[in-house]
């Protein structure tokens, strides 16, 4: 199993906090999957994979401004 599966991460966006939880992370095409729970409604978006000196990370928000890196998310309690 994949070792991010379900891992989760909340980010404030300056309005809400949003929930993301893993749902699979594709080495070969460089892309995640990801939950996306924002005022209590879940999507599930594919993101590309980027690279930076703090590891990989996705884009997000307007125009990709936020940079959520994968190694700050952490185990759920499920």
């Amino acid at each position: 199993m994949n070792k991010f599966y379900l891992k989760e991460f909340q980010f404030f966006d300056g309005d809400t906090t949003v929930v993301f939880n893993i749902v699979a992370l594709y080495d070969s095409s460089d892309k995640i999957t990801v939950a996306v729970t924002r005022n209590g409604k879940i999507t599930v978006a594919d993101y590309d994979l980027h690279s930076d000196e703090n590891g990989p990370y996705f884009e997000y928000g307007i125009a990709g401004r936020e940079h959520i890196h994968i190694n700050d998310f952490e185990e759920t309690d499920l």
